[in-house]
């Protein structure tokens, strides 16, 4: 009797341990649903099974540091120590090349973990959320060890260049349904038509309310940025796009309380925010070859709650 019971606990702690990693997929774009994680887990395979196998095995690396890590259980099943993980997987797993990448990717998922924690632990006193900051700075610091550790290989799409020769070029035809689905496809990196439809969807089976601020932040993200001059080819890739939904989402539903009836204009003035800040941390990134990754997201929504500290109207 008493093996049986062994049995059942066994099955209920793994079941809790994977439904919280589908979590760690769901809470890139805010949603505690595992439903929601195993869409955007399929998005992520359609595009490449590859990137799914180390998109999941970093939730499970990420889940399995905070549990082991003795970090409070409902930040542990509610995906808190998983999304962090999944994007530096997927972003070291793409942005590296060599026989080593998939461990680096690995392990830089279970460090992810660790920072996460660091993060909760620092921004707890000044009530910000850490957002994807973790995921960032380990991901910018792995790619620029490149320089100096052989181990660590950068991908020819990672190309430095000098300011000087840099020329902005506007021509071309833009493709706004294209554009529209690319934009959150970039969230996860991704590039197939499905995944994009899949990714909405996943986040209109959570709320319709963050859906429909994704399709918002989707659209002035592409409207913005062909206003202000953007590159066609970076507008109809996403590449504007995918840190206006996030902070559009961020900041008009997410972080904002239901009493601030200027809620959606501070989240509709953040988003436009990210435009010029993803211009510009792409010219500032340029010497170096590292992508912009969600730093725009993070500071534009970063500001706009900071604000509200003083100004709770915003």
């Amino acid at each position: 009797m008493l093996h049986n019971d062994e049995n059942d606990f066994s099955k209920g702690e793994f079941t809790s341990f994977l439904l919280a990693s589908l979590r760690g997929f769901s809470q890139v774009v805010f949603i505690e649903n595992a439903i929601s994680g195993v869409l955007i887990l399929i998005a992520i395979t359609i595009t490449s099974y590859k990137l799914g196998i180390i998109s999941l095995l970093s939730a499970f690396v990420g889940t399995f540091i905070g549990k082991i890590g003795g970090a409070p259980k409902d930040s542990v099943h509610s995906g808190l120590f998983g999304y962090n993980s999944v994007l530096t997987g997927l972003a070291l797993s793409l942005f590296l090349t060599g026989t080593s990448r998939w461990g680096i990717a690995l392990l830089g998922a279970m460090v992810a973990a660790i920072f996460t924690a660091t993060m909760m632990h620092f921004l707890k006193n000044i009530d910000l959320p850490i957002l994807t900051f973790p995921f960032i700075v380990l991901t910018w610091f792995v790619l620029l060890a490149s320089y100096k550790l052989d181990v660590f290989h950068l991908s020819d799409s990672l190309v430095p260049q000098i300011l000087s020769n840099w020329h902005l070029n506007i021509a071309g035809d833009l493709n706004w349904a294209a554009g529209f689905l690319n934009n959150i496809e970039q969230i996860f990196f991704l590039n197939h038509p499905m995944s994009g439809v899949l990714l909405y969807l996943a986040i209109f089976v959570a709320s319709w309310q963050l859906g429909l601020n994704a399709v918002i932040g989707s659209v002035i993200a592409l409207l913005v940025s062909y206003v202000l001059g953007g590159e066609h080819s970076l507008i109809l890739g996403g590449l504007y796009g995918y840190n206006a939904i996030l902070t559009c989402m961020a900041v008009s539903i997410v972080f904002s309380a239901k009493s601030n009836r200027f809620r959606i204009i501070s989240g509709i003035l953040a988003t436009c925010l990210t435009i010029p800040l993803t211009a510009s941390f792409s010219t500032w990134l340029l010497p170096y070859g590292l992508p912009v990754l969600t730093m725009p997201f993070v500071l534009s929504t970063w500001l706009f709650l900071g604000t509200r500290k003083v100004m709770p109207n915003l």
